[in-house]
């Protein structure tokens, strides 16, 4: 048996469309739209790329977009007061502002500096403090695990009482989806184990899963073997293993891997992502749902 391909490619399309539509439906009977800022400072090309993909993507479903570009030289103190700026702005119900920054700016001080009810990357203490209190506090979840739940239920996964097994604890991935997971409420419920390097017989903890979130950034960490029949699998490393030449244009591109090995996992697994076009599509896709919560929760319609 072949499992499921959980397409976040098409997970991502249809959030957009909701999205689309309830912003045309704020527009008509409040008269506004949500605002998202996004700073970039510096020219990184993987940055630029990234906030370009952002911009269009905020355009498609209605959103007023400013995009500020700002020199690689500015000041941390200048950077600083133009977040104030935008915090004070109430056209504006999301911050984002593009990692990495250059190193004489303390990324920590300038995240912090955002207004948590701005925060639509949920990476502010506040926010990070909301997300482990759950259920009504939660505002902002982080925009990957947001997106890696959104999967696992639109796919009709049951995680009420499911095995979760999380490999990875980073800020960003590990920890946040497997507090989400580990909630009272739908899309959870789950008992949750997280693995890590220093875990002692990795390849037992995954057995045990339901449902088996890895997101190590190891290429192929994950063996066939240590794959549960049946269980779902979502693989957020996206690793760059060598390059090749596009058949469409010619051009040299990436050849990518994900942290499990995809091919033979998948006539173990029940269901399971691909890389690309699984985990990675929902990222920016929960960022505007991030965008349009904020600005709901300012309605008071949320």
């Amino acid at each position: 048996m072949t499992a499921k391909l959980i397409k976040g490619t098409d997970i991502r399309e249809e959030i957009l469309n909701e999205i689309t539509a309830e912003v045309a439906q704020i527009k008509a009977k409040h008269g506004v739209v949500p605002g998202l800022v996004t700073i970039l400072v510096g020219e990184n090309p993987a940055s630029i790329s990234y906030v370009t993909l952002k911009i269009q993507t905020a355009h498609r479903v209605g959103f007023k977009e400013i995009q500020d570009n700002q020199s690689p030289d500015i000041s941390e103190a200048d950077l600083l007061a133009l977040i104030e700026k935008y915090n004070k702005d109430d056209s504006i119900n999301g911050i984002l502002v593009q990692l990495p920054l250059p190193k004489h700016i303390d990324e920590k001080k300038v995240l912090n500096a955002i207004d948590p009810d701005k925060d639509v990357d949920g990476f502010h203490p506040v926010n990070v403090g909301r997300l482990m209190i759950g259920g009504k506090e939660v505002k902002f979840p982080p925009c990957t695990p947001a997106g890696i739940q959104e999967l696992i239920v639109r796919s009709g996964v049951e995680t009420s009482g499911a095995e979760t097994v999380v490999v990875g604890r980073s800020n960003i991935v590990g920890k946040p989806i497997a507090n989400m997971m580990l909630q009272k409420g739908p899309g959870a419920n789950s008992t949750v184990t997280i693995v890590h390097t220093r875990t002692k017989n990795m390849e037992a903890h995954c057995k045990r899963a339901d449902i088996l979130i890895v997101a190590a950034g190891v290429p192929n960490l994950v063996k066939p073997e240590w794959i549960k029949p049946g269980a779902c699998v979502i693989d957020v490393g996206v690793n760059r293993i060598g390059e090749k030449v596009s058949e469409k244009t010619g051009k040299k591109v990436a050849i990518l891997r994900g942290d499990v090995d995809f091919d033979k996992a998948k006539e173990i697994a029940g269901f399971i992502t691909p890389v690309p076009g699984g985990v990675g599509p929902m990222t920016i896709t929960m960022l505007m749902k991030n965008t349009l919560n904020s600005l709901k929760f300012k309605l008071g319609i949320n």
